[in-house]
Protein backbone atom coordinates (compact mmCIF):
# COMPACT_ATOMS: atom_id res chain seq x y z
CA UNK A 1 0.00 0.00 0.00
CA UNK A 2 1.72 3.17 -1.23
CA UNK A 3 1.09 6.33 0.78
CA UNK A 4 2.19 9.92 0.30
CA UNK A 5 3.90 11.84 3.11
CA UNK A 6 0.72 13.78 3.97
CA UNK A 7 -1.18 10.50 4.25
CA UNK A 8 1.39 9.11 6.68
CA UNK A 9 1.16 12.32 8.71
CA UNK A 10 -2.64 12.17 8.92
CA UNK A 11 -2.48 8.47 9.69
CA UNK A 12 -0.06 9.14 12.55
CA UNK A 13 -2.38 11.83 13.94
CA UNK A 14 -5.34 9.47 13.72
CA UNK A 15 -3.39 6.72 15.51
CA UNK A 16 -2.34 9.15 18.25
CA UNK A 17 -5.97 10.13 18.82
CA UNK A 18 -6.92 6.44 18.97
CA UNK A 19 -4.47 5.93 21.82
CA UNK A 20 -5.46 9.13 23.62
CA UNK A 21 -9.13 8.13 23.52
CA UNK A 22 -8.33 4.70 24.97
CA UNK A 23 -6.82 5.99 28.22
CA UNK A 24 -7.80 9.65 28.26
CA UNK A 25 -10.95 11.17 26.82
CA UNK A 26 -13.63 8.72 25.62
CA UNK A 27 -15.16 9.78 22.34
CA UNK A 28 -12.04 11.59 21.16
CA UNK A 29 -11.24 8.62 18.95
CA UNK A 30 -14.25 9.47 16.81
CA UNK A 31 -12.08 12.12 15.17
CA UNK A 32 -9.87 9.38 13.77
CA UNK A 33 -12.85 8.06 11.80
CA UNK A 34 -12.85 11.24 9.74
CA UNK A 35 -9.05 11.30 9.52
CA UNK A 36 -8.68 7.72 8.30
CA UNK A 37 -11.55 8.26 5.85
CA UNK A 38 -9.40 10.94 4.20
CA UNK A 39 -6.41 8.61 3.89
CA UNK A 40 -7.76 5.13 3.16
CA UNK A 41 -10.73 3.63 1.31
CA UNK A 42 -13.52 2.78 3.77
CA UNK A 43 -13.27 -1.01 3.49
CA UNK A 44 -9.47 -1.12 3.79
CA UNK A 45 -9.51 1.20 6.79
CA UNK A 46 -11.66 -1.15 8.91
CA UNK A 47 -9.01 -3.85 9.25
CA UNK A 48 -6.12 -1.42 9.29
CA UNK A 49 -7.60 0.61 12.15
CA UNK A 50 -8.53 -2.56 14.08
CA UNK A 51 -4.87 -3.48 14.55
CA UNK A 52 -4.06 0.08 15.73
CA UNK A 53 -7.00 -0.07 18.14
CA UNK A 54 -5.67 -3.27 19.68
CA UNK A 55 -2.29 -1.67 20.40
CA UNK A 56 -4.10 1.18 22.15
CA UNK A 57 -6.28 -1.32 24.03
CA UNK A 58 -3.22 -3.18 25.34
CA UNK A 59 -1.73 0.00 26.79
CA UNK A 60 -5.12 1.03 28.21
CA UNK A 61 -5.62 -2.30 29.98
CA UNK A 62 -2.12 -2.17 31.42
CA UNK A 63 -2.89 1.33 32.76
CA UNK A 64 -6.32 0.45 34.15
CA UNK A 65 -5.90 -3.27 34.88
CA UNK A 66 -7.44 -2.93 38.35
CA UNK A 67 -10.10 -0.38 37.36
CA UNK A 68 -13.08 -2.08 35.76
CA UNK A 69 -16.68 -2.84 36.63
CA UNK A 70 -16.76 -6.55 35.85
CA UNK A 71 -20.48 -7.01 36.57
CA UNK A 72 -21.19 -4.63 33.68
CA UNK A 73 -18.66 -6.37 31.43
CA UNK A 74 -19.98 -9.86 32.15
CA UNK A 75 -23.47 -8.71 31.16
CA UNK A 76 -22.24 -7.13 27.92
CA UNK A 77 -19.68 -9.61 26.55
CA UNK A 78 -21.98 -12.42 25.29
CA UNK A 79 -24.31 -9.98 23.56
CA UNK A 80 -21.42 -8.01 22.07
CA UNK A 81 -19.99 -11.25 20.65
CA UNK A 82 -23.39 -11.96 19.09
CA UNK A 83 -23.37 -8.46 17.59
CA UNK A 84 -19.92 -9.07 16.07
CA UNK A 85 -21.17 -12.26 14.43
CA UNK A 86 -24.19 -10.41 13.04
CA UNK A 87 -21.90 -7.69 11.72
CA UNK A 88 -19.68 -10.32 10.08
CA UNK A 89 -22.62 -11.70 8.09
CA UNK A 90 -23.98 -8.23 7.34
CA UNK A 91 -20.73 -6.82 5.89
CA UNK A 92 -21.18 -6.41 2.17
CA UNK A 93 -24.92 -7.10 2.42
CA UNK A 94 -26.17 -3.86 3.93
CA UNK A 95 -26.22 -0.27 2.76
CA UNK A 96 -23.52 1.52 4.78
CA UNK A 97 -25.18 4.91 4.39
CA UNK A 98 -28.55 3.77 5.70
CA UNK A 99 -26.95 1.97 8.64
CA UNK A 100 -24.92 5.05 9.59
CA UNK A 101 -28.07 7.19 9.51
CA UNK A 102 -29.94 4.79 11.77
CA UNK A 103 -27.06 4.67 14.25
CA UNK A 104 -26.78 8.47 14.15
CA UNK A 105 -30.48 8.96 14.96
CA UNK A 106 -30.28 6.48 17.85
CA UNK A 107 -27.19 8.18 19.23
CA UNK A 108 -28.74 11.66 19.02
CA UNK A 109 -31.76 10.44 20.97
CA UNK A 110 -29.49 8.82 23.57
CA UNK A 111 -27.34 11.94 23.89
CA UNK A 112 -30.39 14.12 24.54
CA UNK A 113 -31.70 11.59 27.08
CA UNK A 114 -28.37 11.37 28.88
CA UNK A 115 -27.89 15.15 28.90
CA UNK A 116 -31.30 15.68 30.51
CA UNK A 117 -30.64 12.83 32.92
CA UNK A 118 -27.22 14.18 33.93
CA UNK A 119 -28.73 17.52 34.97
CA UNK A 120 -30.95 15.84 37.57
CA UNK A 121 -29.97 13.99 40.74
CA UNK A 122 -29.96 10.18 40.52
CA UNK A 123 -33.32 8.56 41.03
CA UNK A 124 -34.38 5.01 41.86
CA UNK A 125 -36.67 4.94 38.81
CA UNK A 126 -33.81 5.69 36.39
CA UNK A 127 -31.53 3.14 38.07
CA UNK A 128 -34.30 0.58 37.77
CA UNK A 129 -34.64 1.36 34.05
CA UNK A 130 -30.92 0.76 33.49
CA UNK A 131 -31.17 -2.53 35.37
CA UNK A 132 -33.95 -3.88 33.15
CA UNK A 133 -32.94 -7.15 31.45
CA UNK A 134 -33.17 -5.82 27.89
CA UNK A 135 -30.75 -2.87 28.33
CA UNK A 136 -27.46 -4.82 28.42
CA UNK A 137 -28.43 -7.14 25.50
CA UNK A 138 -29.49 -4.20 23.34
CA UNK A 139 -26.32 -2.26 24.16
CA UNK A 140 -24.08 -5.29 23.65
CA UNK A 141 -25.55 -6.32 20.30
CA UNK A 142 -25.56 -2.74 18.98
CA UNK A 143 -21.97 -2.13 20.08
CA UNK A 144 -20.78 -5.49 18.73
CA UNK A 145 -22.47 -4.96 15.38
CA UNK A 146 -21.22 -1.40 14.89
CA UNK A 147 -17.66 -2.24 15.92
CA UNK A 148 -17.54 -5.11 13.44
CA UNK A 149 -18.79 -3.15 10.45
CA UNK A 150 -17.17 0.22 11.14
CA UNK A 151 -15.09 0.23 14.37
CA UNK A 152 -17.78 2.62 15.62
CA UNK A 153 -18.94 1.18 18.95
CA UNK A 154 -17.29 3.93 20.99
CA UNK A 155 -20.29 6.32 21.09
CA UNK A 156 -22.66 3.49 22.05
CA UNK A 157 -20.46 2.46 24.96
CA UNK A 158 -19.94 6.06 26.06
CA UNK A 159 -23.69 6.56 26.44
CA UNK A 160 -24.15 3.24 28.26
CA UNK A 161 -21.28 3.86 30.69
CA UNK A 162 -22.33 7.46 31.32
CA UNK A 163 -25.79 6.17 32.19
CA UNK A 164 -24.27 3.85 34.81
CA UNK A 165 -22.73 6.93 36.50
CA UNK A 166 -19.38 5.20 36.93
CA UNK A 167 -16.53 7.36 38.31
CA UNK A 168 -14.22 8.50 35.49
CA UNK A 169 -11.33 6.10 36.25
CA UNK A 170 -13.70 3.12 36.51
CA UNK A 171 -15.45 4.34 33.34
CA UNK A 172 -12.24 4.35 31.28
CA UNK A 173 -11.00 1.07 32.78
CA UNK A 174 -14.27 -0.72 32.02
CA UNK A 175 -14.20 0.57 28.43
CA UNK A 176 -10.55 -0.50 28.08
CA UNK A 177 -11.23 -4.11 29.03
CA UNK A 178 -14.40 -4.22 26.93
CA UNK A 179 -12.71 -3.07 23.74
CA UNK A 180 -9.60 -5.22 24.17
CA UNK A 181 -11.69 -8.39 24.44
CA UNK A 182 -14.07 -7.48 21.63
CA UNK A 183 -11.37 -6.24 19.25
CA UNK A 184 -9.35 -9.43 19.72
CA UNK A 185 -12.54 -11.43 19.13
CA UNK A 186 -13.02 -9.56 15.84
CA UNK A 187 -9.58 -10.41 14.41
CA UNK A 188 -10.38 -13.83 12.85
CA UNK A 189 -13.61 -12.49 11.35
CA UNK A 190 -11.83 -9.48 9.85
CA UNK A 191 -9.00 -11.64 8.52
CA UNK A 192 -11.43 -14.07 6.88
CA UNK A 193 -13.08 -11.15 5.08
CA UNK A 194 -9.70 -9.88 3.87
CA UNK A 195 -9.97 -6.70 5.93
CA UNK A 196 -6.68 -7.59 7.62
CA UNK A 197 -4.07 -8.56 5.04
CA UNK A 198 -0.27 -8.26 4.67
CA UNK A 199 -0.52 -4.82 3.07
CA UNK A 200 -2.85 -3.32 5.70
CA UNK A 201 -0.95 -5.01 8.52
CA UNK A 202 2.29 -3.38 7.41
CA UNK A 203 0.74 0.09 7.53
CA UNK A 204 -0.89 -0.67 10.90
CA UNK A 205 2.41 -1.69 12.46
CA UNK A 206 4.09 1.51 11.26
CA UNK A 207 1.31 3.66 12.76
CA UNK A 208 0.78 1.65 15.98
CA UNK A 209 3.60 3.38 17.95
CA UNK A 210 1.70 6.67 17.66
CA UNK A 211 -1.32 5.00 19.27
CA UNK A 212 0.93 3.72 22.07
CA UNK A 213 2.27 7.25 22.71
CA UNK A 214 -1.26 8.66 22.82
CA UNK A 215 -2.37 5.94 25.22
CA UNK A 216 0.59 6.51 27.55
CA UNK A 217 -0.27 10.18 28.13
CA UNK A 218 -4.03 9.64 28.48
CA UNK A 219 -4.31 8.59 32.13
CA UNK A 220 -2.56 11.68 33.56
CA UNK A 221 -5.07 13.80 31.61
CA UNK A 222 -8.05 11.90 33.05
CA UNK A 223 -6.73 12.14 36.59
CA UNK A 224 -6.61 15.95 36.30
CA UNK A 225 -10.07 16.32 34.76
CA UNK A 226 -13.07 17.18 36.90
CA UNK A 227 -15.68 14.38 36.79
CA UNK A 228 -18.35 16.72 35.43
CA UNK A 229 -16.03 18.11 32.74
CA UNK A 230 -15.02 14.55 31.82
CA UNK A 231 -18.66 13.55 31.32
CA UNK A 232 -19.53 16.68 29.32
CA UNK A 233 -16.56 16.20 26.96
CA UNK A 234 -17.50 12.55 26.38
CA UNK A 235 -21.12 13.52 25.74
CA UNK A 236 -20.21 16.39 23.40
CA UNK A 237 -17.90 14.24 21.29
CA UNK A 238 -20.59 11.57 21.05
CA UNK A 239 -23.01 14.25 19.83
CA UNK A 240 -20.50 15.27 17.14
CA UNK A 241 -20.12 11.62 16.14
CA UNK A 242 -23.89 11.25 15.83
CA UNK A 243 -24.14 14.33 13.60
CA UNK A 244 -21.31 12.99 11.46
CA UNK A 245 -23.21 9.75 10.90
CA UNK A 246 -26.24 11.68 9.65
CA UNK A 247 -24.29 13.40 6.86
Amino acid sequence: MHLELWQWALGALGAFLVGLSKTGIPGLGILNVAIFALVFPARESVGLVLVILIFGDLVAVSSYRRDASWPHLVKLFPWAAAGVVLGFFALGRVNDGQMRHIIGIILLALVVFQFIRSRRPPSAEEDALLARPWVAPLTGITAGFTTMVANAAGPVMVIYLLATRLPKILFVGTAAWYFLVINLFKVPFSASLGLINPSSLGVSLWLAPFAVVGALIGRPIVERLNQRVFELIALALTFVAALGMLR
